[in-house]
């Protein structure tokens, strides 16, 4: 059976069109890079912090961690306060890449899992992730990528066929959770030519 060439772009945030990482903030509080390493994987750790893009209240998830690590009450703290210095800027090549897709007319939507308040404060500081044709947000949903549901959610919402979607996210994980549920997908890491990989699928950016 012949596969459909893509005619929507489906895109992910995280690192993919904006730069995020813990270290970015985390830099400028601890001098010791195997202090702050520790930190992030034994205290603020990706599995608490994937809870926030899930729906969890931050308030709720500071007070965990405080309660459980009093001596680090100020660094975890930050990591709710602060966090807006957690993304270091755009890459600057996917956002003139998606301008161009828009200025061609070409469907552009998101799945990204990220808290509903950060990205809400994330819009106002970078006002493209307003402009897609439909957007889903894991923590406004209760879902997160790569589980099913959420790819799905994004099709039905907006009308849209698996096979004619190209997803891009920098995740293998989710990349392939899109492939689960039909769509095709492209696996972004830095210094790939993701325009040149659009072009390889038909369509031209």
């Amino acid at each position: 059976m012949s596969v459909r060439n893509p005619t929507t772009v489906v895109f992910d945030v995280g690192n993919v069109l904006l730069r995020w990482d813990p270290r970015n903030l985390y830099r400028t509080i601890f001098d010791d890079a195997d202090e702050m390493e520790w930190f992030l994987s034994t205290i603020c750790t990706s599995e608490w912090n994937i809870e926030q893009d899930r729906g969890r209240d931050w308030d709720e998830a500071v007070a965990l961690l405080v309660k459980r690590y009093p001596d680090h009450e100020a660094p975890i703290r930050a990591y709710h306060d602060r966090w807006e210095e957690t993304v270091s800027g755009v890459i600057q090549e996917n956002v003139a890449l998606l301008g161009r897709l828009r200025e061609a007319g070409v469907p552009n939507y998101c799945i990204t899992n990220f808290s509903g308040p950060k990205f809400d404060l994330s819009k106002k500081r970078f006002p493209f992730l307003g402009g897609f044709d439909g957007i889903i947000v894991s923590g406004d949903e209760r879902l997160l990528k790569p589980e099913p549901a959420i790819y799905r959610l994004l099709l039905d919402r907006y009308g849209l066929e698996a096979e004619t979607c190209l997803f891009i996210d920098d995740s293998k994980a989710n990349v392939e959770g899109a492939r689960a549920v039909g769509m095709q997908a492209i696996h972004f890491v830095e210094p790939m030519d993701l325009a040149a990989e659009l072009n390889r699928y038909g369509i031209a950016a």
